[in-house]
């Protein structure tokens, strides 16, 4: 979890520069305070962070680690993270919890300011992505994606939640960053009034612009709309300090990319070429250059090492990749399709 706590330091970073005044913020569940305390020492955002905990065991430590960052804004109460804090409204409010945030999302979008930012985990993969598929629907209202495209319909369904749920607030929500990562989803959302229309859809193949998911569907309701905000995206730099420099300095350059084609689920080479039957999968880069010299879209994901996205057809995606992997080149025999389309999911 350190690289994304390197990452919520950079996010916070810049939300303070992009407001231009000190921050007050509300960790729901600090447990013992490793997340809330980087940020309150490192990101310089905060007038005061209040970190909470309802477990003893953990405040007792949770205390003992925030007395030297008192100066820096840190507070720690012992709270239900199911009500919410009084001494709001909040400009940041935190939800990271082990398993799902839908107890505690009441709370949060009630001590949230209007314009505030919410940053949301959800570590509950199985249900999100698929494999209980209705506790999915009992718990999030929607229908999951299984497969490798299951994560990220795990996140769109995350997001139709909270822009539900900001809807009966007469507010919606806007998506800074949000993303998959191992075995988890973490979303950071503007929520502001009043409420408008939400990019949210029941997906289909048909309904898409090429087919992509596994199986007819329908899957959702989930989050269509841009999963990054491309000027905020460009304002994140890696903070001295983290952790992971290095690697989060890739995951920044990832996102910048994606932020300029933030289209609905991605693909793989090794995906188109089983799909399309091809003796070895295309090279990543020959297949963005040739959809982006046919005038497409085209960029790396963070998602996966090989994923990409774009907004080219899947005739265009099709024939760029055929003309990256010549006939007989390269393996040792064709692959064996699995289905009709070169999808990023099945």
């Amino acid at each position: 979890m350190a690289l994304d706590r390197d990452l919520g330091v950079a996010v916070l970073r810049a939300y303070a520069e992009r407001t231009g005044r000190p921050l007050r913020g509300w960790e729901m569940l600090a447990a013992t305070g490793v997340r809330g305390l980087r940020l309150v020492n490192e990101s310089a955002a905060f007038s005061e962070l209040w970190l909470t905990e309802i477990q003893p065991p953990a405040l007792e430590v949770l205390e003992g680690n925030a007395r030297r960052f008192t100066d820096a804004g840190a507070r720690v109460r012992r709270w239900d993270a199911a009500e919410p804090l009084p001494g709001g409204p909040f400009d940041y409010v935190d939800v990271d919890p082990f398993g799902t945030p839908v107890p505690f999302l009441g709370a949060a979008f009630a001590a949230l300011a209007d314009g505030g930012l919410l940053a949301v985990t959800a570590t509950d993969m199985p249900v999100l992505a698929g494999v209980q598929a209705d506790a999915c629907e009992q718990r999030y209202g929607a229908r999951p994606v299984r497969g490798r495209l299951g994560p990220e319909g795990g996140l769109r369904i995350l997001l139709a939640w909270l822009a539900r749920g900001a809807a009966s607030r007469d507010r919606s929500i806007h998506s800074l960053l949000a993303y998959v990562h191992d075995h988890h989803v973490r979303c950071y959302v503007t929520v502001a009034s009043p409420a408008g229309p939400a990019p949210l859809a029941t997906v289909t193949n048909s309904g898409l612009p090429f087919p992509v998911l596994p199986g007819p569907g329908p899957y959702g309701p989930m989050w269509v709309g841009p999963l990054l905000d491309a000027p905020f995206v460009r304002r994140l730099s890696v903070p001295h300090g983290a952790e992971h420099a290095r690697e989060l300095s890739g995951w920044l350059a990832r996102f910048r990319e994606e932020s300029e084609v933030d289209v609905p689920f991605y693909f793989e080479p090794n995906t188109i070429a089983r799909a399309l039957g091809l003796p070895r999968p295309p090279p990543l880069e020959a297949l963005i250059q040739g959809l982006r010299a046919r005038g497409f879209r085209a960029g790396r994901s963070p998602v996966r090492p090989s994923a990409f996205r774009t907004d080219a057809p899947r005739a265009v995606l099709e024939e760029v990749a055929r003309a990256a992997v010549p006939a007989g080149i390269g393996g040792t025999g064709p692959a064996r399709p699995t289905g009709p389309t070169p999808s990023g999911g099945s």
